[in-house]
């Protein structure tokens, strides 16, 4: 029995703009299912566009692809460094037959459409150069175009659309050279492939008619296609294709927007994918179960609810020295001033209260307020109210209970609660001032895990500050 093939999946995006969030849920498609089969994940950049390819785009695609912890085998391979092998190719086919030279202009390329546009006939352009005579051959600028088959059909057995046909009359002798030496898109791509080694393209299905093109190149040359999966593509919340009218399309805004990684791994993989009724899952358990057969065929809608939703559980799961790590690249990922080392201890402490129901970094970042922020605490609205000269007083007489208080969270909660009971007061009465206290805030983990964070030096300090302003 043959061995099987090692499973290898490349992403191919071209550098010329921002790294689509459509682009990144098929990177993690392709990463899933080569790292679920011990296989190669490889990436190309497609950067054969020299008008409108930059570094400053390639680089953002590297950079979203690390945010996204989707690495790499090897090298990533510039299909522009590889022009040379892809004229080749070209070359090769037109020393065996499967392509030709075609003299034809811009100009009588367009009067054969319109010809035939008069006529009511198909514009698919026929070259009268596909079978000329090479003594007939004009000293003149050419294409090189593969010689597609005319009759019969080319089928597509997709692991997501099912089969697909195609009629051969509808498929044109596509340019693969242009006039001037440099090959096009659809050559490249197909050349790429098969060096690389690639056994799986998983892309986005509008890329389906291009594969009955492609895979007349892979006939020509005698190469075994590979196994095609397309998969639909994400649209809006609207039913349309998502786009910036319906928010962030942008991989790096979704960073910036303060979303964890993992939980946006695991909202791209069950946008288009499902595994029964599972909504929140790990890496090891995506891994293990992303299949193709999984796929829908019809297209996603994007839910930024879900999204946040699985981003809380995510949060809400994580180690917290994990936690620390993200939200520092998340400060620099948005331009924020970096943490002093005393602050960044500090929310390492304090994770385990901070991370309970926050959706984002950004609503962590505001929790841990009472951390990152600095004495004096100048509460906001809502919490200077919670600091009348009544409340001072109470946060005055309960200094005292809390310098004798043992520092634990026991000992916290009896010393407060047992100067409530004294006082007659609810434990609202003092929790409230005590939080202005502290944060300033009005959205805070409990006054209790906040003394326990920020020690009882630091505690009686901000105290005194809120109790000070009596006089005010």
């Amino acid at each position: 029995m043959a061995e099987a093939k090692q499973v290898v999946t490349r992403i191919a995006p071209s550098p010329t703009g921002f790294m689509h969030i459509g682009t990144a849920r098929t990177a993690l498609f392709n990463w899933l299912y080569a790292r679920g089969r011990g296989g190669k994940f490889l990436l190309r950049i497609e950067d054969t566009d020299r008008e409108r390819s930059t570094p400053e785009a390639t680089d953002a695609i590297l950079a979203g692809m690390r945010w996204l912890g989707l690495d790499w085998d090897g090298d990533a391979v510039s299909q522009f460094e590889r022009v040379e092998r892809h004229a080749e190719v070209a070359h090769t086919l037109l020393e065996n037959g499967g392509a030709y030279k075609c003299f034809s202009t811009q100009e009588e390329i367009a009067a054969f459409r319109d010809a035939a546009r008069a006529e009511g006939k198909s514009t698919l352009f026929r070259s009268p150069w596909r079978d000329a005579d090479s003594a007939t051959f004009p000293d003149a600028p050419y294409v090189v175009r593969i010689k597609a088959p005319r009759e019969g059909e080319t089928v597509i057995d997709d692991q997501v659309q099912g089969k697909v046909t195609f009629k051969n009359a509808e498929l044109d002798d596509m340019i693969m050279l242009r006039s001037d030496g440099t090959p096009t898109y659809m050559l490249a791509v197909v050349v790429d492939d098969v060096d690389m080694g690639v056994t799986h393209v998983i892309r986005g299905d509008d890329h389906l008619a291009n594969a009955a093109r492609q895979s007349l190149i892979y006939a020509a040359m005698g190469w075994e296609l590979p196994v095609y999966a397309h998969i639909p593509l994400i649209l809006g919340p609207d039913g349309k294709k998502l786009s910036k009218r319906h928010g962030a399309t942008g991989v790096e805004e979704y960073q910036k927007m303060g979303y964890p990684a993992a939980g946006m791994r695991n909202y791209l993989a069950r946008l288009g994918w499902s595994h029964g009724d599972d909504e929140f899952f790990t890496d090891a358990q995506a891994l293990e179960w992303f299949d193709l057969d999984g796929i829908n065929k019809s297209a996603a809608r994007f839910d930024f609810k879900k999204l946040e939703n699985l981003c809380g559980q995510h949060i809400a799961a994580a180690e917290d020295s994990d936690l620390v790590t993200e939200i520092l690249a998340y400060l620099d990922a948005t331009g924020a001033e970096k943490l002093a080392d005393e602050k960044k201890d500090g929310l390492s402490r304090g994770m385990y209260c901070l991370k309970e129901r926050a959706k984002t970094f950004g609503e962590l970042i505001e929790k841990a307020y009472f951390i990152l922020g600095d004495r004096p605490f100048e509460p906001d609205e809502k919490a200077a109210k919670s600091l009348d000269p009544v409340s001072r007083g109470i946060l005055g007489e309960l200094t005292p209970h809390l310098q004798n208080a043992s520092w634990s969270r026991n000992g916290l909660e009896e010393a407060v609660s047992g100067f409530a009971e004294d006082k007659e007061l609810k434990l609202g009465k003092i929790a409230q001032p005590l939080r202005a206290a502290l944060a300033g805030r009005t959205v805070t983990p409990s006054v209790f895990d906040m003394m326990l964070v920020i020690g009882r030096e630091e505690t009686l300090d901000r105290i005194e500050d809120a109790a000070g302003r009596a006089g005010e």
